[in-house]
């Protein structure tokens, strides 16, 4: 297919094309730097129109006008010119419902193309967004994310008027794989007068249920509410992660997931990599590597030749060893038996090693260069609560 996308430097636009190409899929890209003769060509073309561009930020409300709504309905107006039999998706904003200038641009935006699919008989969907974040949004621009991202990730102040302040917030990954999934047929998701009311509490809701009403508008999801004191606390506690090595809830579809993917992307340049401690002395070092309340822990341990490092048991407590470089002898011994289980691992043929409570255990490098030794353990090591006990193997 070939896929119109205006507003491609944009935040969605960009990010939106840069997975388009990753499918394969053959992007025709308009901005601000193109000619009205592309345009015409594109338009020309295109099988697909993802519409992006937009004005957000003009020096003087008129331009709201002049970059919503009139690039809107000139855009369906070449559309036409061309007889185009294309499909168009319409980036527009819950602010359509608040009566500003900016949001009465979008509606006017939204109404040129309503006009123009009963003109034509040609599908638009008009999307309905509320904040989006994610990586390569503009920070101190109109993105609270972006600016709480950027500015910690940099040592910098953030200012929260109202830390109790919900905000409904869309990971630009789930918007692109919802605008991306159109191109195979699969329907968005209609925006609902709930949601609407939800995300836009100071909208009139009478005239929520009227535009509804009138016209079928589409959203992407999950959407997740959160507080703005939230989301600054989970931020600072990315940032703190560094020092207690504290992993973020990862599970599959949690906001606090995308949060620090999006985190990350703000990180400086000369500070991607950082020191943690290691603990050192003759025998080698142990080090501890991240820590997640509910994952556990990951070490990762070297020993010199000829070093045993161990002769300990747990009640409850629980490891893997995994020997990434050099030769090891893993040793077991029952407390209530004299029997020694030995396992030998290498770095050449990676095993897991599984630690049970109840037997004590060590491990000693028998080769001749530094053994290294990545070790799990099921919970953070607590110095008040060690369940940790030296016995001889």
């Amino acid at each position: 297919m070939k896929i119109l996308v205006t507003g491609a430097k944009g935040f969605v636009g960009k990010n939106l094309c840069q997975e388009l190409k990753n499918q394969n899929q053959e992007v025709m890209e308009i901005d601000a730097s193109n000619t009205e003769e592309e345009l015409v060509q594109f338009c020309s073309q295109a099988d697909f129109v993802f519409h992006l561009a937009g004005v957000n930020r003009p020096k003087t409300e008129e331009e709201f006008a002049k970059g919503n709504t009139d690039f809107t309905a000139h855009l369906c107006e070449v559309l036409k010119q061309q007889k185009s039999k294309a499909k168009i998706a319409f980036s527009s904003s819950i602010q359509a419902v608040l009566g500003n200038a900016y949001g009465n641009s979008k509606t006017g935006g939204e109404q040129a193309l309503f006009d123009y699919e009963k003109e034509t008989g040609n599908k638009v969907y008009v999307f309905r967004f509320p904040n989006i974040f994610g990586k390569w949004c503009r920070p101190n621009y109109n993105s609270m994310v972006a600016t709480f991202c950027n500015n910690i990730a940099n040592g910098l102040e953030i200012t929260v008027n109202d830390e109790n302040a919900m905000v409904p917030l869309l990971y630009i990954d789930d918007l692109v794989g919802c605008l991306i999934g159109m191109l195979d047929g699969k329907e968005p998701e209609v925006l609902s007068s709930e949601n609407l009311k939800e995300w836009a509490p100071k909208a009139d809701p009478d005239l929520i249920e009227a535009s509804l009403k009138e016209h079928t508008y589409y959203t992407a999801g999950p959407v997740y509410k959160e507080s703005v004191g939230g989301v600054a606390k989970l931020l600072y506690s990315f940032k703190a992660s560094r020092e207690n090595l504290m992993v973020p809830d990862m599970t599959e579809g949690s906001f606090e997931k995308k949060l620090y993917s999006t985190y990350l992307s703000y990180l400086p340049e000369d500070e991607f990599g950082y020191d943690i401690k290691m603990n050192v002395d003759a025998r080698g070092s142990f080090t501890e590597l991240l820590k997640s309340p509910d994952r556990g822990q990951v070490s990762v341990n070297i020993a010199k030749p000829g070093i045993t490092k161990g002769n300990h048991w747990h009640h409850s407590k629980n490891e893997k060893f995994i020997v990434v470089s050099g030769k090891a002898m893993i040793r077991f011994r029952k407390l209530d038996s004299d029997e020694v289980i030995e396992v030998e691992a290498d770095g050449e043929h990676i095993k897991v090693v599984d630690i049970p409570p109840g037997y004590t255990h060590n491990i000693s490098n028998i080769g001749d260069c530094d053994l290294v030794t990545v070790m799990w353990a099921n919970e953070p090591f607590d110095p008040e609560n060690p369940d940790t006990y030296y016995l001889e193997v």
